[in-house]
């Protein structure tokens, strides 16, 4: 099922489709590192996730503007800019992309903990899943790096969660602060423009890099270095591709076509 990848315009490319039981197929070099780009956001928001459950910080706790919490940073509705930490919109009026919502993120949990965030997210996400290559070494929006058997590893966690408890897991894949208008970057903008936890959900959204068949319950995220993880939690099946071309034209058909292909299989 995941052969097409092989014939993408990129230089390299690895990826694996996740079913009830875990991994069902691979391609490609499954162990070589990648930058992720955006899909860090995700293995930040479950790192949050662990500082909630172990009492270190709150969905509510403030952060970011005045009036923003938590809460608001990891579905982008504190009303920061997406690379500053200008405040363009009032605290849960949009759903305003925000690298820098993340960033702060990490800093918070920092302060809570006293430990360094990228020694928090090994701690509380990488090393209880085994995922040995992935690192966080530049921002906390976009700066970490992974494989796909590492990946893989974090979407079969994303079905069956045991880094986080199932209920914490459910309310991150739930919208949060639903009703938001905001922008899908590549993608345009959507109404509503529904998000969760640190995790974009696919709701129905149009155009959109996930399958059209996907369950609206689907989650995940992509990243502007030509990756994406997404998580069909009524199918139960999910996939993982990293390649090393950045996200552009090119990526926008075929990420929607393959993706469709795996539900027509």
């Amino acid at each position: 099922m995941l052969q097409e990848l092989a014939q993408w315009p990129v230089d390299n490319v690895a990826g694996a489709l996740i079913g009830p039981g875990g991994v069902t197929e691979t391609l490609g070099d499954t162990s070589r590192a990648f930058a992720l780009a955006s899909v860090t956001k995700p293995l930040v928001a479950s790192a949050v996730l662990v500082a909630v459950e172990e009492g270190a910080v709150e969905l509510e706790t403030p952060a970011g503007p005045p009036g923003s919490t938590v809460a608001h940073l990891l579905s982008h509705a504190s009303g920061l800019a997406f690379d500053s930490r200008d405040q363009i919109a009032e605290v849960g009026t949009q759903r305003i992309y925000s690298s820098a919502g993340f960033e702060l993120l990490a800093e918070t949990v920092e302060q809570a903990t006293g430990i360094d965030f990228p020694d928090y997210l090994a701690a509380a996400v990488a090393e209880p899943l085994g995922m040995s290559t992935t690192t966080l070494d530049g921002p906390a929006g976009h700066g970490a790096t992974s494989c796909v058997d590492d990946l893989a590893r974090y979407a079969v966690d994303l079905l069956a969660p045991t880094i986080v408890a199932p209920e914490t897991m459910l309310r991150a894949r739930s919208v949060w602060f639903p009703g938001l208008d905001g922008f899908v970057p590549g993608y345009g903008r959507h109404k509503p423009c529904d998000w969760g936890l640190g995790f974009e959900i696919r709701d129905h959204k149009s155009p959109h890099w996930t399958a059209p068949s996907s369950a609206p319950t689907t989650f995940g995220h992509f990243g502007q270095s030509g990756t994406f993880l997404w998580v069909d939690p009524v199918r139960e099946i999910g996939c993982v591709v990293l390649t090393d071309r950045a996200f552009g034209p090119w990526a926008k058909p075929l990420w929607s076509e393959f993706n469709e292909s795996l539900y027509s299989r």
